[in-house]
């Protein structure tokens, strides 16, 4: 699929961040593109930035849909088919993804549940509803969006992460399943399993949303317990000294590095695009994603030791291969 001009693209979760920029850069390209977000507000921003630099006219619709919702997924189904007037769609790419059930242990069942639930039965669904419009295109390709997690199923170094890496976990298994599903089943239709490590998006943000709870300038005592608690874990020194205020500005401070310090959206979503189009159905985005895929390869029972992030960081450093080295 080296070019993407009059071919139509599903894209999930294009409020913000990857989705958004991948929306962005698909209308660049001349395609037409049927967007959902949970966030109404969030899409019609992605849209009108869209309209604003639509050099070809095409053809950009929006529709406000939980992925985890298979009812409302099948509005968009249909309101996609009406909008576009299509039977089939090109490019089908799984970007909704919140963060949240980090412990199995003490998150509470309810958000462990409900990030699981977007994150891989999101995926499921909306390629379950959209596949058979995919298989109708000449040439189909579906881009599911997986994680760093997938390699190692931890946050950062030692902070459990268990709902989020599980479902990205299971998107990957879906992904690569699919390679010879697809090959057998439908040989004309491509799948393609991303992973990004660290980028610059808002998901900590659209989480708590999502998930209904306190940003940090509004933490509760308990929240306050709950991040000393976690930051405590990770190695945070003096955690206990830190005043309520203290805490909560480190909470923001949290939330404003992801995006400060992260691989840009952008970037990331090119990477996507020129995987797509070479057809490579492994894309790793980011050095510390390569470096990190590497090590587990070479030692994958040390994968959790202790030292492992010591080991990751040395050599995430000096690492410089491209993403196309290790597709």
């Amino acid at each position: 699929m080296e070019n993407l001009t009059d071919k139509i693209a599903v894209v999930t979760g294009a409020g913000s961040g990857i989705g958004r920029a991948l929306t962005q850069l698909l209308v660049r390209e001349g395609c037409h593109v049927a967007v959902c977000d949970v966030n109404q507000s969030s899409m019609e921003e992605t849209l009108a930035l869209c309209d604003a630099e639509n050099p070809s006219g095409v053809t950009i619709t929006g529709f406000a849909c939980d992925v985890s919702d298979e009812s409302a997924l099948q509005k968009f189904v249909e309101d996609t088919r009406i909008r576009h007037a299509t039977d089939h769609v090109d490019l089908l790419i799984n970007n909704a993804g919140i963060n949240g059930g980090g412990s199995f242990i003490k998150s509470p069942r309810e958000e462990w549940e409900r990030t699981f639930d977007i994150c891989w039965r999101g995926v499921y669904l909306v390629t379950r509803n959209f596949l058979p419009f995919l298989m109708k295109s000449c040439e189909g390709h579906l881009v599911n969006m997986s994680s760093a997690n997938a390699l190692r199923a931890v946050l950062g170094g030692h902070v459990p992460h268990t709902a989020y890496s599980t479902a990205k976990f299971a998107v990957r298994g879906f992904s690569e399943s699919l390679i010879h599903d697809f090959r057998f089943n439908a040989p004309h239709v491509s799948v393609s399993v991303v992973m990004p490590g660290h980028t610059g998006t808002n998901i900590i943000s659209n989480s708590l949303a999502i998930l209904g709870a306190n940003p940090p300038d509004a933490w509760t005592s308990e929240d306050i317990q709950n991040a000393k608690r976690r930051w405590k874990i990770a190695g945070l020194q003096d955690v206990n000294r830190m005043t309520d205020e203290q805490v909560k500005a480190h909470g923001q401070a949290e939330i404003d590095s992801m995006i400060e310090f992260g691989l840009p959206p952008e970037d990331a979503a090119k990477i996507i695009l020129d995987g797509v189009k070479r057809k490579h159905w492994r894309i790793l985005i980011g050095t510390d994603t390569q470096s990190l895929d590497q090590l587990v390869r070479e030692s994958p029972e040390k994968a959790y030791d202790p030292d492992f992030v010591d080991r990751w960081r040395e050599a995430n450093a000096g690492y410089t291969q491209g993403h196309e080295k290790l597709d």
